[in-house]
């Protein structure tokens, strides 16, 4: 027995391959242009995995369905548009993966080595003028910006007063600041 208008209801239910030829030739128009309409902006071979989706579901899911050939054809229009509705989040997401993956290596790429070897030239340059303060002055500042304490906190732990430590801090950003590479880190 064949499908037809009639009949290919019943016959997809029961899992017959021509029920399933009848729906695609007859309902391929609508679902394509659903998902033409839906997914136009992507490719060929997206719109058409799309369908091929939408009539693997038909065929898998037409236990579930009850009603007449026009309830199909609505329930067929309503897979094909969740299926492409579907299909466009997640080529969205895909891009948007995409977008920020390539934002990466132009952020890295951006760092070159020649930064590299500057900036470790400024510290070497920083940690030779940082030897050439007095002994005291060096612990303060190490206290200071490496160990990030206080002023206070700083007097407290080498016996000073705060006035003692700010006014050695200051000197000492004074000399450091003689030094031409390091003068805009301390004026």
């Amino acid at each position: 027995m064949k499908s037809s208008p009639n009949n290919f209801i019943d016959r997809l239910k029961k899992q017959k391959e021509d029920a399933l030829d009848y729906i695609i030739d007859t309902y391929m128009p609508l679902v394509k242009a659903i998902a033409h309409k839906i997914l136009h902006t992507q490719s060929k071979q997206d719109i058409d995995e799309c369908i091929n989706d939408v009539f693997l579901s038909v065929w898998q899911n037409a236990v579930q369905f009850q009603g007449n050939t026009e309830d199909f054809k609505k329930w067929i229009g309503m897979i094909t548009k969740y299926k492409a509705i579907d299909r466009y989040r997640q080529y969205e997401k895909r891009a948007a993966r995409e977008q920020s993956d390539a934002v990466l290596p132009q952020q890295q790429t951006s760092y070159t080595t020649e930064h590299k070897i500057l900036e470790r030239e400024q510290k070497n340059e920083l940690l030779f003028a940082l030897s050439q303060l007095a002994e005291l002055d060096r612990h303060i500042f190490i206290m200071k910006y490496y160990l990030e304490l206080t002023n206070n906190e700083i007097a407290d732990t080498l016996g000073l007063t705060k006035a003692a430590v700010d006014n050695r801090l200051y000197r000492g950003k004074k000399e450091l600041a003689q030094h031409d590479s390091l003068k805009e880190r301390f004026i």
